[in-house]
This record gives C-alpha cells, structure tokens and sequence, in this order.
C-alpha cells in the first residue's frame, strides 16, 4: 500500500470518526446533560455554592419609586365634580435588603432567613424635595374609621362630631415624608386612649423602614432543583388563613427574588407578596435582552386580578360578597387592620375601564405600567382607597426595579459563554467532519483518475501506430526508459553488466 492510500485510508477514517461522535453527542445531548446537571447541583442554597452568598446580599441595587395622585379640584371635587388628579413622582429611594439570622433546617434541606429592608432617599434620581412637597390626597385614616363604624349610627355620628371638631375632612394635604413614613394623625390621636390597639401614627409605608415581613423559611433546591428558593412557610405557617378557599390561602412560589435555573417558556412561574398578601403568577410573554444578557419575559395576565366572573379561581379572595371587585382589582383589607385598602397596577392598568374613566388624568398604558419579570424582577404595585359610591381612589403606585449591575452582567456574561462553547462542541465535531468529507472525496476521484491512466493503455493490436523508444543513462546510476506512443511504461536501474533483447 502507497503512502498515497493510506493518506485516503486515513482521512476518511478521520472523517467517519468525527461525523459519527459528533452527530452522537448532538443527538443524545451529552453535553448538555452535564451541563445542566452541573447547574442543578451548583445553583443551590447551601453554603458554598455559588448563589448563596449573592442569595444572601444581592449586589444588584434595589430601586423603590413612589408616585402620588394630587388632587387637583379638591373644592369641586367635595362638592360632587368628577376627581382630577396629576401624577407626582418620582421620589426615589435605594432599597438594602440583606438576609440575617440565616439557618438551615430539616437536615439542610431549608433555610429560614428574615430579610429586613432598609430605605436610603437619593436625590439625584427623584423630582423633588419629600420634606417640602405637599400633596392633597383622599383622608385615608379618616375613611378607614367611617368605615369602620358605618353599621353603628351612635358611633358613626360621634366620629362626625369628631371630625368637625378637629377640623377634618375627606381630603388631607401632607408632605411626601409624612404620606410615606407617617405622621400623627388627630383623629386617630382622639381615638387611641379609648381603643389603645388603634395606632396614633398613619403612613403608606409606615414601621416599613428597618423592619421586615416575618419568618421566611426556604427549599434549598438541593432535593429538587425545581424547588430552589420557594417558600416552604412564612411566619412558620405552610399557609395563609385570610381568605375563604385554599386555593387562595396557598403559598407559592418563591419571593420574587430568586427562581430555579432551565426555566422554561411554557411554565408559569408563582411569586408569593406579603405585601399583596397572596400569591401571584406570570406567564411568558416574549425574549428580551438586559444588558445583552438573553432573557424570558415574564408578565402577570389578566386572570391575576380578573373577577370571579372571569376567572372563578379568584372567588376565595371575596372575604364577602361586598368585597368583591371588578377585574384589576383586590381588596386586601383583611390585611391591612380591616383599612378600605385596594391594590392594583399603576393607573389601572388590566383593569375595567369604569375605574379609570371615573377619575381624571389616568392613562394606563402598557409600556409604563405593565409588571413584568425579566433577568430580574420589575414589580409595581398600586395602593388606592375605596371612597364614595365605589369609586376607587388613587393615592400612590409604587415602581420597584432591579437591575443586574455591571459585575454580576460580566460574570454572567462569561459563564453564559462557556456553557453555549461546551454545549456547542459536538457541532465542531460535525462541522470538522464535514469540512474533511470533501477533501476525502477529491482524494479518491484522484486515485481512480490516476489509476485509469495507466491502466487505460492503447491496444497494440489495433491500427494505431506504436512506437517504443529505449533510453539508458548512464550518469549517477544506469536506468532505462521504455516509451509506447509518448507513455513512459517501464523505467527500471539497470547493471552495467545488462544484455539487452531487442
């Protein structure tokens, strides 16, 4: 065998080799299989891994945005006109949100960890001054004590009587400091030395500043990576017990702030909020890109807070037939001291149109005020109050972001990089199988024209003229050439000695 064929011989081995492996791995997905596995046992809450301490102290900044409704035709409006309102805002506020008293239970397959939350104003990020800016709004303490002593008419006129006293209205003008942090209010003040469980101070985000929400305890994932980060309890209940169906009691998902890797596009994935007092979900919505970072959208559809005449999934979160609400709205009094609080997003948006078109200066539009989840949660719930003919006031909405910073993006960036070469790597396998196919191929045309060349001599019986020449040399060594028609047929080194026979 010539060097020639075994070079043939080789390359199409070579070939073969790499075209079977590589279209093998491709098909059963070995690569990939270890990648995920790798992921699986890396992304887990333990101590060590690679999450854990950014579980603990996200790098990532938390943004909290506040955007109050200032009334502005409070005189007309107290006297029946249609509410008009302008949207003020941003104040803005970077949120720390650090686990403390982190342990691991059940054999170290939870953890349990308190997450104060801790509120820095930034001025460079906000319209104005908290301390000097005012804005004229609905009375919600006053509102929540009619509300409360609605059925009682010595109660309800004794609160009247009150009111006139102190000089307090349906509308109040506070300071953004006062709305968000408290301020003490009079007639709560006049209320208190009777019922001392009623707070003096009143604040949309008042005793929120330091504290946190309670005992969350969490899987860790490392049973099952579909678990890592839910909420196995909180405040040491598997449970809710403010609603009327388990449906709406459970407890699902995780907080928001972390979710199990290989998410798919078909799943839902489910968010417990304390601060909604129930669990939400989100479907996929389309790909993006965060900071050339690929990622899944996720966005809560309308069932979320569609009516029990959409969606009778959501009729457990009717504590009573009064309380149930159009489609874009909850009612979480029952967590909220039985005030007349309702969520919903920003300008009602997903909501019927009758609760915006009711009040002036609305416009729900999606692409400001739409919740949804990318690389890293956007949340933007809206707190109103219930006021006059079941009219939904707005007071505030609140825009949360979260945005990967530059480090953690450039980290995620390479690792991203590494897994798609592992995973691609069967595909160079094909694509260098592929690209040695057509060498091995004109190889062997080669050969064949090579081979049928020589083996393709005229034949000497027929009319052609043929014509041998014979040559010696006699330089280096003795060789002899045998010619037929211009063919060298036979070249051969010879003796000094050789008699030639012609």
């Amino acid at each position: 065998m010539t060097r020639r064929s075994c070079a043939i011989y080789g390359v199409g081995i070579v070939c073969a080799s790499l075209l079977i492996i590589g279209i093998g791995l491709v098909v059963t997905q070995v690569f990939q299989t270890l990648i995920h596995n790798r992921l699986k046992k890396e992304i887990t809450l333990t101590e060590g891994s690679r999450v854990f301490e950014t579980w603990k102290n996200p790098p990532p900044p938390v943004f909290m945005q506040y955007f109050f409704f200032n009334v502005t035709n409070p005189d007309d409006f107290l006297v029946g006109a249609k509410p008009i309102v302008s949207q003020v805002g941003p104040y803005t506020y970077r949120e720390y949100r650090p686990k403390e008293n982190v342990t691991f239970v059940d054999n170290g397959t939870r953890v349990s960890a308190y997450q104060p939350k801790t509120f820095v104003f930034l001025p460079e990020r906000s319209v104005g001054d908290p301390d000097y800016d005012m804005i004229t709004t609905i009375n919600i303490p006053a509102v929540a004590v009619m509300n409360k002593v609605k059925d009682s008419f010595w109660k309800s006129s004794m609160v009247s009587i009150w009111m006139n006293s102190l000089h307090v209205g349906m509308l109040m003008t506070r300071s953004v400091n006062e709305l968000l942090w408290g301020f003490k209010d009079p007639l709560l003040s006049r209320i208190h030395p009777m019922n001392p469980e009623i707070d003096e101070y009143f604040g949309l985000m008042y005793k929120k500043n330091g504290s946190n929400d309670g005992e969350f305890v969490y899987h860790t994932g490392e049973e099952d990576f579909m678990n890592y980060g839910r909420v196995a309890t909180f405040k040491g209940e598997s449970k809710l017990s403010l609603w009327t169906s388990e449906q709406s009691n459970m407890i699902n998902g995780t907080d928001g702030s972390a979710f199990h890797p290989l998410l798919s596009k078909t799943e839902r994935l489910y968010i417990f909020s304390p601060d909604l007092c129930r669990s939400i979900f989100m479907e996929f919505e389309k790909d993006v890109k965060v900071k050339g970072l690929p990622a899944y959208r996720f966005t809560p559809p309308r069932d979320v807070l569609a009516s029990k005449e959409e969606n009778p999934a959501n009729e457990g979160f009717c504590v009573s037939p009064k309380e149930c609400l159009g489609t874009g709205l909850l009612k979480v009094s029952v967590c909220r001291k039985g005030a007349p609080v309702v969520m919903s997003f920003p300008h009602f948006y997903l909501g019927d149109e009758k609760y915006s078109n009711a009040i002036e200066g609305l416009d729900p539009v999606r692409e400001h005020h739409q919740t949804y989840l990318d690389l890293n949660p956007v949340h933007n719930p809206v707190v109103k109050t219930k006021f006059l003919n079941e009219t939904i006031f707005p007071v505030m909405f609140i825009n949360e972001t979260v945005v990967i910073d530059d480090v953690s993006a450039a980290k995620l960036h390479k690792l991203l990089l590494t897994a798609m070469l592992v995973s691609n790597s069967p595909l160079v396998l094909v694509g260098l199988g592929a690209i040695l196919l057509p060498v091995f191929i004109g190889l062997i045309v080669c050969e064949y024209k090579q081979k049928m060349a020589v083996t393709t001599l005229p034949d000497v019986h027929s009319s052609v003229p043929i014509s041998f020449s014979m040559r010696r040399h006699r330089r280096i060594e003795n060789t002899v050439e045998l010619k037929c028609n211009g063919i060298l047929l036979l070249k051969e080194r010879m003796d000094q000695n050789t008699a030639w026979l012609l």
